[in-house]
Order: C-alpha cells, then structure tokens, then sequence
C-alpha cells in the first residue's frame, strides 16, 4: 500500500454516513445540508457519501462547514460530466480545501443513460482523460461491481466503492483488489426491529434498484435467484442488502463487511418518505452510538 492510499484510509476511517439528499438541487435548503455535514463530523463519521449523480460543486459547502470531514461522490456519471471539468472542480477545492475531497465515479445504468454502450470502455477513457488533466489517481474510486471493474478501480484509482452489495461481494472485491486499494462498500440500515415493518420500508427503496440491470445480475452473480429478484425481493434477499432489527444484530451486520475485508463502510440510513424525507440525522445519532 502506498503512502497516498494509506492517507485516504486513515482520513476517511472505519464508518461513514451515505446520504442521498444532500445534493445543491436536492429537497433540502443550504442550512439544513451543512448542518448535517457539520453533525456527522460531530458524531466522528470520517466520511459523507454523496448519493446520486454528484459533483465537486455538491461538496464544497460540505466542506466548507466542516473541518476534517472527506466529502466524497458516489457516484459522479461519467455520461454527464466532462472530465475536463470534473479535473478542474477537483483542481479548485484541493487548492482550498487539501485532501477533503475525494471523487467516486461510475458508469450509471443503461435505462438512465441515452446511447449507453461499452461502460468499461467508457471508463477507462475517462480515466485516460482525467489522468490526461492531472487528476491524481489516489484520489478518486470507482462504483464498481464485477470483477473486470474492480481490476480497473485496483490499477487506475485508489480503489472500489460498492453500492448495493453482501459481506460475500466485499470477500470477492477484497480477493481481486488486493490489501492496498481501498475497499469501502455502501450498505443500507432500517432502524427498525419489527419484521414485518422494516422489510416493507426495505423493500419499497429496493423497488427502484431492482430494475436496473447492472444490480439484479450482480445478485445473481453472488448466487440469489431470479425468484429472489422479482415481485420487490425476496425476504432472503432483503434481509442481506439491508440491516435491521435491535442494535446488537445491527452492529454484527455491520461488523460482517469489516471482517470480510472492508475498509470503510458507507453507511445509508433507510426510512420511510422517499426523497422528500427529512436528513435521517437522529439515525445518524443511533448509529454513531451503537459503532461507538
């Protein structure tokens, strides 16, 4: 492992928080964004994932409201951004702000995307260009599921960011990257210890993943069914994508990444409401306790 690597992994440390509002065009005002950013740093997160198609731009007040915390994408599109620009905005505020940020990229889905075709190719180009503009590989990791992504996040970036996947997937990515690279997996928490309630509230946020193929064949790469990824999921699958239950079995679903080689774990708190819902701050609290 690299000095630059080994950086990274210490300033971004074991847990982070996942969060898929607080993009500038999300639901959320300015104050109500930094004042999550601000209490996740409080509640000793190293890290605050930016959930959907991102920027340097979504980041920046982020940063400015904190001190320590690395604000990171996951994921910046490679289909919606132009390397010359993302290269810059990374320029810019590592010129303000060194080291706290760090870019995720990925390849989107085909259902998104007009004229989808050939993802790795499309990444490994983007790679060439940013590389091209000066953008430090140590900086950056790729949203990365199969395995021919994750040689690309092992020898052009400073490693993978997993979204979506089982202990089982962060073994496999840990295998094919190697002890250097970081591995920080994202993984999505109900706080809630009754069956029934919890997986409804997971399975109606799964709804959405489950039509996109880049998920569903990752699944069954990893040995679901085609019956565990129809009609919403399946109890089995629900219950290895999503943690829920009291605090003990929570933190054990969460200790199953580290020990099956994760460096970090980018942790998404799930509730009811959809995108509109409030910042899930008091689970930002719970959980901070409970990994304390």
């Amino acid at each position: 492992m690299n000095d630059t690597t080994a950086a990274l992994k210490e300033s971004v440390g074991r847990y982070g928080v996942w969060a898929g509002g607080l993009r500038v065009d999300g639901p959320h005002d300015h104050g109500a964004r930094t004042e999550a950013a601000a209490e996740a740093e409080r509640l000793g997160f190293g890290a605050l994932w930016l959930g959907g198609n991102t920027s340097a731009a979504d980041a920046t007040p982020l940063i400015e409201a904190t001190s320590r915390l690395v604000v990171a994408t996951s994921i910046q599109s490679v289909w919606e951004h132009e390397a010359s620009a993302t290269a810059a905005g990374f320029a810019e505020l590592e010129v303000a702000h060194p080291g706290r940020f760090v870019l995720g990229l990925g390849v989107s889905h085909g259902p998104a995307v007009k004229g989808y075709s050939r993802p790795y190719s499309k990444m490994a180009g983007y790679l060439d260009e940013l590389d091209r503009a000066g953008m430090p590989a140590h900086r950056r990791l790729l949203a990365a599921l199969g395995p021919k992504m994750l040689e690309l996040s092992r020898d052009r970036a400073a490693g993978a960011i997993p979204y979506l996947v089982t202990p089982e997937h962060t073994a496999k990515a840990r295998e094919i990257l190697g002890a250097g690279p970081l591995l920080a997996p994202e993984f999505k928490v109900v706080l809630d210890d009754d069956p029934s309630r919890a997986r409804a509230t997971a399975r109606a946020y799964l709804a959405m993943y489950l039509q996109l193929p880049n998920y569903t064949q990752n699944f069954l790469r990893l040995g679901f069914t085609d019956a565990d990824v129809a009609d919403g999921g399946s109890d089995r699958l629900i219950d290895a994508v999503f943690a829920w239950g009291d605090e003990g079995t929570i933190r054990r679903r969460i200790d199953e990444f580290h020990a099956a080689g994760a460096d970090h774990v980018a942790l998404q708190v799930v509730q009811d409401g959809g995108p509109d819902a409030p910042l899930p701050r008091d689970g930002w609290r719970r959980l901070a306790s409970l990994l304390a």
